[in-house]
């Protein structure tokens, strides 16, 4: 399974020059969620990761689908809003709990 990264281009830089190959850099709106859309469908990609933030800017149904999501599993990062806990999005895609 792959990693996916989408997000504007100071946000993306890093998962770049990390070696992340599937990078969607994106700066508007309408863009951004015409292409979480199209991550969410491409069945070889395991984890999402954006910023919280943007994940914000998405519609409260497609925000839903992807909180229930297993696969991808939605990482968001950075913002001022309400941080993922990688914690539990790890154990929701894997099935236990790996730091007990």
């Amino acid at each position: 399974m792959d990693l996916a990264v989408v997000g504007d281009g100071e946000f993306v830089t890093g998962f770049r020059l990390a070696g992340v190959q599937k990078v969607y850099e994106v700066n508007d709106e309408p863009k951004l969620e015409e292409t979480v859309k199209e991550i969410f469908n491409d069945s070889s990609i395991g984890i999402l990761v954006m910023h919280s933030n943007d994940f914000d800017k998405l519609p409260e149904t497609l925000r839903d689908t992807l909180s229930e999501s297993v696969e991808p599993t939605l990482v968001t990062l950075g913002g001022t809003g309400q941080s993922s806990n990688l914690r539990d999005k790890i154990k929701q895609a894997v099935g236990v709990d790996l730091w007990k």
